[in-house]
């Protein structure tokens, strides 16, 4: 029997009920080639993430724009091993974090968790081999193997859009006059390109171990609680939560602004953020923005929801087309909350498009 296999086993015994184990390797070593490969879109200057410190051993790696990753993660050290959560938007942002992150510990990664099924939060899974367990919950695994993670309106809007972003800054950076500001296009334009690049070589793969509810794993003298609250951004975003340091990584199912709607199921997401408010927590690490502390936005993001469900059923009752009622939902009454909402309306329109097929019976 092969070290891998005896090493699956050994995790099957200790994980007991509750899992599901998906494709144990062949072997190790065929694991590590494939990691150790560097793959297309890792042409970056300076470093790709900011490892935010939040305690000993628990970091929040945000992005510089250096490299485009669309993500956080979360970084989180065992006694022997690290668990990361979020793999960004293609193989070579997956690569970046695990490269700089030798300078951060020398332990390896042993685990990744998917929060949700999204493009931008599980496209680099495939640059793990098969020593490194990819953890999500069972809906998250069923999209992805339906090619929904890549076939999407979320990533046709955020990426779709790249060719066309770059033929912009080549008219642009061409037709500059200032050395600075060509400069300056030009390095967008080497970003957006390398982009482009990483997010063609994307091979959606699937989480090898997933939840329906809980689990809880010890590694070491650090206890991992990855938790399935309940419908919301998605029909599977699941929380990592440790305990001990009362910190908890939530995806996006809550994040520093607003979160995308585009798949969400509204009423039950303001239920899953109030059962999030029975979770002892004193900080969060969200998928987007910057780490923060306490529950406010917990209330904040439920007044939003509650805002927007209740002009969604407005407009849908009243036979405005979902198209119209996208740009006319106003949600200023939040901008206390949410600075970035200056006017009426939603870009991209999905969450409203979303709130209709719930109110046509289209989405259970």
């Amino acid at each position: 029997m092969t070290k891998s296999r005896l090493l699956v086993l050994a995790l099957l015994a200790a994980l007991g009920a509750g899992w599901v184990v998906f494709g144990v390797a062949a072997s190790a070593q065929s694991a590590e080639s494939t990691a150790s490969q560097r793959p297309p879109g890792t042409n970056y200057q300076g470093p790709a993430f900011s490892f935010n410190k939040i305690t000993d051993g628990v970091y929040h790696a945000v992005g510089t724009g250096k490299l485009v990753v669309m993500s956080n993660a979360t970084i989180i050290e065992g006694d022997h091993d690290v668990l990361v959560v979020d793999s960004h938007v293609s193989p070579g942002g997956a690569w970046a974090l695990r490269e700089e992150l030798k300078a951060v510990t020398p332990k390896p990664i042993r685990y990744v968790v998917n929060s949700h099924y999204h493009f931008d939060h599980s496209h680099g899974n495939q640059i793990y081999g098969s020593n490194v367990e990819i953890i999500g919950h069972e809906f998250a695994r069923q999209m992805i193997l339906a090619g929904k993670s890549h076939d999407s309106r979320a990533r046709e809007f955020f990426v779709g859009g790249i060719p066309n972003t770059i033929k912009t800054l080549e008219g642009r950076a061409a037709a500059a006059t200032d050395e600075k500001e060509r400069a300056l296009l030009q390095n967008q334009l080497a970003i957006q390109r390398n982009h482009l690049e990483g997010t063609h070589a994307v091979k959606p793969t699937a989480p090898t171990l997933t939840l329906t509810s809980l689990v809880t794993l010890h590694r070491g003298g650090r206890e991992i609680r990855i938790m399935h609250l309940g419908r919301g951004h998605t029909a599977g975003d699941v929380i990592v939560y440790l305990p001990t340091e009362r910190i908890v990584v939530t995806g996006d199912l809550l994040v520093e602004h607003t979160s995308y709607m585009g798949d969400a199921f509204f009423t039950e997401w303001i239920d899953t953020i109030e059962a999030l408010k029975n979770v002892e927590f004193d900080t969060v690490l969200p998928g987007h923005g910057q780490a923060f502390t306490g529950k406010a936005k917990l209330d904040h993001w439920q007044m939003y929801l509650r805002d927007f469900w209740n002009q969604a059923q407005k407009f849908h009752k009243d036979g405005v087309p979902w198209e119209e009622a996208a740009r006319q939902v106003d949600l200023r009454g939040n901008a206390p909350n949410y600075p970035g909402i200056r006017a009426a309306g939603i870009t991209p329109n999905h969450g409203m498009l979303r709130a209709y097929e719930i109110l046509d019976g289209k989405v259970r």
